[in-house]
């Protein structure tokens, strides 16, 4: 079993905490909103064994705390500190996979830092190409004012297709307490405002697909719900299709072993076995 190093990264407005296992190229994991580097720990020890995994917790989110808890959160802050810390843990363009949020911050990334990604695997990301994103997050932050964060990311959770009924025996599933509990809020609070802002820049990722290669992912148990929709119409907007990963919105969580099958051979390298 791969050792795992944790350390701490000091970037602009906070320390992120992070954690490096296995050995082989740098793969950088970046979590969703809401959530932090935990939600892969189960993928990441299938990974292990060919790549370097990298997962962090993203600024705001459980560890990596702010200096001013009330700075008002900018994907491009996320990318920055996704961009500083490859830069931290190699010279040589990575690959990076991110989930729902962190596929923002991924395509951020790439945009402004095209350099540092040999290929970027963004999962499920919300945007404005598809109506109604500022919509339901307001919905979500009524549900979260009138009846508490639990019944809120209930809520999320039904919108976007996540289900734990489904999934590997050894699933790692989602711990329950304070800390999720804060991560909640930062997302209702601080997150959710991030992304209904942010507009993708594609003239700068249209022009990154010379040296780094991008791929929409989307779970392929939740077609019928909005997160998969999300990335049929990033693929769309960037001339490419969606290339289904085993399980849902989180898939990572529910069906981490054959997610890490998959994800490899994207990645093109031997599928694991």
């Amino acid at each position: 079993m791969s050792s795992t190093k944790s350390g701490t990264l000091r970037v602009p407005g906070t320390h992120l905490a992070y954690e490096v296992r296995g050995s082989g190229p740098v793969l950088l994991l970046i979590h969703g909103g809401g959530g932090d580097a935990r939600a892969f720990n189960g993928v990441a020890k299938h990974l292990a064994s060919q790549y370097t995994v990298v997962t962090y917790d993203r600024r705001g989110l459980s560890r990596s705390t702010l200096d001013n808890p009330e700075e008002e959160q900018q994907v491009e802050m996320h990318s920055d500190d996704a961009h500083h810390l490859l830069a931290a843990v190699t010279s040589e363009p990575a690959y990076v996979f991110g989930s729902s949020g962190g596929a923002v911050v991924g395509l951020d990334l790439v945009a402004r830092y095209p350099e540092q990604v040999r290929t970027l695997i963004a999962h499920e990301p919300p945007s404005h190409l598809l109506s109604g994103l500022e919509e339901r997050h307001d919905t979500i932050r009524e549900i979260a004012y009138r009846e508490g964060a639990t019944s809120a990311m209930q809520q999320f959770m039904a919108q976007i297709g996540v289900t734990y009924d489904d999934r590997e025996p050894d699933a790692d599933l989602p711990e329950q307490g304070e800390r999720p509990t804060q991560n909640t809020m930062f997302l209702l609070k601080r997150e959710f405002a991030m992304y209904d802002r942010y507009r993708f820049d594609f003239t700068a990722l249209r022009s990154a697909l010379v040296q780094t290669l991008l791929v929409i992912a989307a779970g392929e148990s939740g077609r019928a719900y909005v997160g998969y929709q999300n990335a049929v119409a990033m693929a769309d907007k960037l001339g490419t299709t969606v290339v289904e990963f085993p399980g849902h919105h989180v898939g990572y969580i529910s069906h981490p072993r054959a997610f890490a099958a998959r994800l490899q051979e994207v990645l093109g390298e031997t599928p694991l076995t």
